[in-house]
């Protein structure tokens, strides 16, 4: 199992990271938070974990080990794969998702795009005191000033939100309330998806 990457930022990608180990390229699937650490041109350290499947090969990456064991142990559920795992930390940190499942906040749960009420019980079911008691910390905040974005921006990363599970409306909607509410730098991809995920979990669409 590869627990850990260090190497150069070749390219920061919406949804993943390419960093150069030992000559070696290597696409590292993550959570936006995790890539707004990133820098191209520097190096970086990430916790990483393999997902074996027949035809593949993912690695899925994160700046604190506290993300990459939340991601593990979310996949333990029945019915969560990387992917939804992956959608489960981009909308909300580990110590929130910690609160969600030890005050049985299902409405929380049920933000992720791709969890019903019947998906946010049998998390809560399932995973019980193992994702360990909340800390207090996990908020998220920020915000930025734009004008307009880019259509080619603005559709890059509806994309990703529809690779994180939202339907196509959805993704639209939050970003264009982002952009009119300039929420984010107009050409910057990352902040606006950063902020969309932002609305998207706190508005209960």
């Amino acid at each position: 199992m590869i627990a850990l990457v260090r190497g150069e930022v070749a390219a920061i990608g919406l949804d993943h990271a390419v960093l150069v180990v030992s000559g070696v390229g290597m696409r590292v699937h993550a959570t936006p938070n995790t890539l707004a650490g990133l820098r191209h041109g520097n190096e970086a350290e990430l916790h990483t974990t393999l997902v074996v499947r027949e035809d593949s090969l993912t690695l899925f990456g994160f700046l604190e080990v506290d993300e990459r064991d939340t991601f593990e142990i979310l996949q333990t559920v029945s019915g969560v794969g990387p992917r939804l795992a992956l959608a489960m930390l981009a909308v909300h940190p580990p110590d929130a998702l910690r609160q969600a499942v030890a005050t049985e906040d299902l409405k929380a749960l049920e933000r992720v795009p791709g969890i019903g009420r019947k998906g946010a019980s049998r998390i809560v079911l399932e995973l019980g005191g193992r994702l360990g008691a909340p800390t207090g910390g996990g908020g998220v905040g920020g915000t930025a000033t734009a004008v307009t974005a880019p259509s080619a921006v603005a559709e890059d990363v509806v994309v990703a939100l529809q690779g994180l599970g939202w339907n196509a409306k959805v993704a639209a909607d939050a970003v264009a309330g982002v952009l009119e509410a300039g929420d984010a730098p107009a050409t910057d991809a990352g902040e606006i998806l950063r902020a969309a995920l932002r609305s998207l979990a706190t508005d209960g669409r």
